[in-house]
């Protein structure tokens, strides 16, 4: 049983679209994008250097359309049972489930992305990966430090977030950490002047119910409702990312292979570490298409 997974920030790099866009019917495509969303998609996945991408409200419209561009490419009607994205890569799960279009997918996280930087500007914080040592050691040390644990991953790989000067100090017994290049606490209260006007925006959007079970960041839990989808999209904005519950239920439900649409690698490092039985392929750029059309269709 397949499912497609769909990555979140920090997996952009520079140049990224370039291979896509070899594909003329591609590149206008982006440029429909760009058009419905004014941002020039073409430009940040092409000629933008890593800086200009790590911004928050050019990196998350950039993600979706990668991880859009790339599921079209592949031949999957009927070949997948569930679909997940960690954090804003919810969004392009939605699309890929037929939750909502690909056009509101990217007016969404274009909307997302500007209310998460401007949230981010209020008020300094940041995030650090904590790797490795034990689990409940590390969550005491995170709430310890009046820190949040934002993201869950499995595979010893937990994401604190909040006050810097807090990030700096944690130094949990057995682990290491490391700070992020992100603008701000995200999936915490800092995040929380994000959550009305994306929710306001979001209000406009029609759904519909998804073809395939839909994986929650809240809880794992397999949603069948377009607008509880949505609504859970709006709210993960400040609240944690339990990817580590995403892929223990993928496990239960009998998921054996899963590929993750681009700018992939990271999610199906993390299936390696802490989700035995699922095979991975990571779909990274159109020399991958012959190989990934292969892993949709075989069985496992």
């Amino acid at each position: 049983m397949l499912a497609l997974i769909a990555p979140g920030q920090g997996s952009q790099t520079p140049g990224m679209l370039l291979p896509w866009i070899a594909d003329p019917a591609k590149g206008e495509l982006l440029r429909h994008w760009s058009e419905a969303i004014d941002l020039d998609l073409l430009h940040l996945g092409t000629t933008a250097d890593a800086d200009e991408i790590r911004n928050t409200a050019n990196a998350q419209p950039l993600i979706v359309a990668a991880g859009l561009l790339s599921a079209g490419a592949l031949d999957l009607e009927g070949k997948f049972s569930y679909v997940a994205g960690h954090s804003v890569g919810e969004i392009t799960a939605a699309a890929l489930a037929g939750v909502i279009t690909e056009v509101d997918a990217l007016r969404l996280v274009r909307v997302r992305g500007l209310e998460m930087a401007k949230a981010a500007a209020t008020s300094p914080s940041g995030m650090s990966a904590v790797l490795g040592g034990d689990r409940e050691v590390v969550l005491a040390a995170i709430a310890d430090a009046g820190l949040v644990a934002a993201n869950d991953n499995g595979g010893g790989q937990i994401v604190a977030a909040g006050d810097l000067d807090a990030l700096a100090a944690l130094a949990p017994e057995g682990a290491r950490v490391r700070a992020l290049q992100v603008a701000g606490a995200f999936h915490t209260h800092f995040m929380s002047p994000a959550v009305e006007a994306f929710s306001n925006f979001a209000s406009m959007i029609t759904t519909s119910d998804p073809a395939v079970g839909v994986l929650s960041n809240r809880d794992g839990q397999v949603l069948n409702s377009g607008s509880e989808i949505l609504t859970r999209i709006v709210s993960q904005v400040a609240n944690p990312v339990r990817w580590d519950l995403c892929m223990s239920t993928m496990q239960r439900s009998g998921v054996t292979k899963a590929l993750e649409v681009a700018p992939a690698g990271t999610l199906v490092g993390l299936l390696k570490r802490a989700a035995e039985g699922i095979e991975g392929f990571a779909f990274k750029s159109p020399d991958d298409l012959a190989a990934a059309n292969q892993f949709v269709s075989s069985k496992g």
